[in-house]
């Protein structure tokens, strides 16, 4: 028996439908496999900057040494650029007084400065993701991903004066409404594999969710019949994607039902659902991204490791004291040590991701990590001073070829960090004239 072919194939069963990743069946002549290398964006902000003492590498280019805090980083070089010399000109006060980290997120992404207000009245600006996700939604399910560690907020006061939807967002679809992030691994799977039949009302739902079975064996039959029709090397494909689904299903049950004995930020109970082990929720949100990137679910992806101002704590570090209480050293030498193993700790997560997106095969002879830009950082930059210049800035992947890392690019004091979305957007399709701030292109990547 055999089954009909399109791009992007779908295994059906049971109301639930999982999107397969690229196979050579799905795109048998040389246009179509062309065709199938697709550019993407991630873009990771971490909260209260870094000790940028320690972060600036020796030299420029490919010849650049890493300092100790990007040492993880160094067995990627060849795949990423650290760019200095980049601004959030909006996140400073501009006359509005304290609120730096409220300033930070709201701004990072939009490049606008944020009306200060605690109520309502939120004003702040379209960040790069949804100009990017609003030219590309036609070609994905998901026209973008929002994903978190700490819950979304929209409404409170934050940080002097500063709504919480500031401090807790980077996504925003206008300059009102911030995107609703996820934060729960189990609720992303859900969303992009155990999608019901449609009209299954809500108990239905949670008593099909509730039984747990795998996804996998709801579309068992379909995935046995595609196996028999196409070639070796497919079958391989196929095999490793849903043994990698399944894995992380698993995973995800089990952070689920481990109980969460140390809070990670004072006063704050985790959600339902949510991993009480920081490092295995970074891992399997971003494993989550891998996923939806192989199966082309979506293109555009914006991701907070933590909110701005967070006061997590690091217990597997030996860490008990907040983030954002550390980062105001103050010259202390035992404060500024954990600051720095915080930031090493990182870099150490943004290796093994970028890691395993060059472990992951997509179309013809490439990888996830050629078929994307991944960018990380935030808008303050070193975290005692509150500064909002020359922030600490990671660009990697090579952008569907269109990017040529150079482990080290020092642009021009001030630069716009827009100016390197306004080249990001170039890449993805949705060139504009202007994003934020931007003075132009940021050349050299």
């Amino acid at each position: 028996m055999g089954m009909s072919m399109n791009r992007r194939m779908l295994l059906r069963g049971m109301g639930t439908a999982i999107t397969l990743p690229w196979l050579e069946a799905l795109a048998p002549d040389a246009a179509a496999a062309t065709m199938a290398r697709t550019n993407r964006a991630a873009f990771l902000f971490i909260p209260n900057g870094v000790h940028k003492p320690d972060w600036a590498p020796q030299g420029s280019g490919m010849k650049a040494i890493l300092p100790n805090m990007l040492e993880p980083l160094n067995p990627l070089r060849k795949h990423l650029s650290v760019i200095s010399g980049l601004n959030q000109d909006n996140a400073r006060a501009l006359g509005d007084g304290p609120g730096d980290h409220a300033r930070s997120s709201a701004t990072f992404l939009t490049g606008v400065h944020p009306y200060k207000t605690g109520g309502a009245n939120l004003s702040a600006g379209v960040s790069v993701d949804q100009i990017a996700a609003q030219a590309m939604q036609q070609n994905t399910k998901f026209g973008s991903l929002e994903l978190g560690c700490d819950p979304g907020l929209t409404s409170g006061n934050c940080d002097s004066g500063y709504s919480c939807a500031y401090s807790a967002n980077i996504s925003w679809r206008s300059p009102e409404t911030p995107m609703a992030k996820e934060i729960s691994p189990r609720r992303v799977f859900d969303r992009l594999f155990a999608r019901g039949p449609r009209g299954e009302s809500d108990a239905a739902r949670a008593e099909r969710l509730h039984t747990r079975r795998s996804v996998l064996d709801f579309v068992k039959r379909d995935a046995n019949l595609l196996r028999r029709t196409v070639g070796v090397a497919d079958r391989a494909r196929l095999d490793n994607y849903l043994d990698g689904v399944r894995d992380l299903e698993r995973r995800v049950d089990r952070a689920a039902r481990t109980p969460d004995r140390t809070p990670p930020i004072a006063d704050m109970a985790l959600p339902e659902g949510v991993p009480a082990d920081y490092r295995e929720h970074l891992r399997l949100m971003h494993e989550m991204i891998i996923l939806a990137w192989q199966a082309d679910l979506t293109r555009v992806v914006s991701f907070m490791w933590a909110n701005e101002g967070s006061g997590r704590r690091f217990p597997h570090l030996g860490i008990h004291e907040g983030h954002h209480h550390l980062s105001h050293h103050g010259g202390d030498a035992s404060m500024i040590q954990q600051i720095r193993d915080i930031n090493r700790f990182q870099m150490e997560e943004l290796a093994w991701f970028l890691k395993r997106l060059g472990e992951t095969p997509d179309g013809p002879g490439g990888t996830l990590l050629d078929n994307s830009m991944v960018l990380f950082g935030g808008a303050i930059g070193d975290g005692n001073r509150h500064n909002h210049d020359d922030l600490p800035i990671v660009l990697a992947g090579h952008g569907a070829g269109t990017l040529q890392p150079s482990m080290h690019v020092q642009a021009a004091k001030d630069t716009p960090l827009c100016n390197l979305f306004l080249s990001m957007l170039d890449r993805l399709g949705a060139g504009q004239p202007r994003f934020g701030d931007s003075t132009g292109r940021l050349t050299g990547i």
